[in-house]
């Protein structure tokens, strides 16, 4: 028991952690170490994911999400890194990618974008990293530049998380 109750995870959250737990040693662990081996993307554990729902749990249940606190979130995140670091990036940069729409996309943008995450159609992908910058923000040169109605992107991204 903890000496500060007020910050234990709930009943809720200790389930979650079971439940995630118990899938990433039965689905995700036996496939680590080739996926390590050969580079490549974890498809094993995004079926599993996908399939018990816990690839991206923060969307918000009004686009078809769990709605699940930042905390459950996490347990996942870290649960799916307990069995391979990898896979944890699944549920890791969903919620990454999708902060800026949740927190400033419209509702159009939202219901576009959130629902084909929530149902396990499409996910998030992260581009911060660059050959001479690695993932120092401040060093990248990247840059958007608005082209009348349009974006002109110039720059190169490395090392896409959940991208090809």
């Amino acid at each position: 028991m903890s000496d500060y109750p007020a910050y234990a995870p709930s009943e809720e959250h200790e389930l979650l952690r079971a439940t995630v737990r118990e899938l990433a040693d039965a689905r995700i662990a036996p496939f680590a170490a080739v996926v390590d081996e050969e580079g490549r993307f974890p498809r094993e554990a995004l079926e599993a994911l996908v399939g018990a729902g816990l690839h991206a749990v923060h969307v918000p249940e009004v686009f078809g999400g769990a709605g699940a606190d930042a905390l459950a979130t996490v347990i996942v995140i870290e649960e799916v890194a307990r069995a391979c670091a990898s896979s944890s990036l699944i549920p890791a940069v969903n919620k990454l990618g999708t902060v800026p729409v949740l927190l400033a996309g419209s509702q159009e943008l939202k219901a576009k974008y959130l629902g084909p995450v929530a149902r396990g159609e499409a996910m998030f992908s992260y581009a911060l990293s660059e050959a001479e910058a690695g993932s120092d923000a401040a060093a990248m040169r990247t840059r958007a530049v608005r082209d009348g109605d349009g974006w002109v992107l110039n720059g190169a991204k490395m090392w896409i998380t959940n991208a090809g």
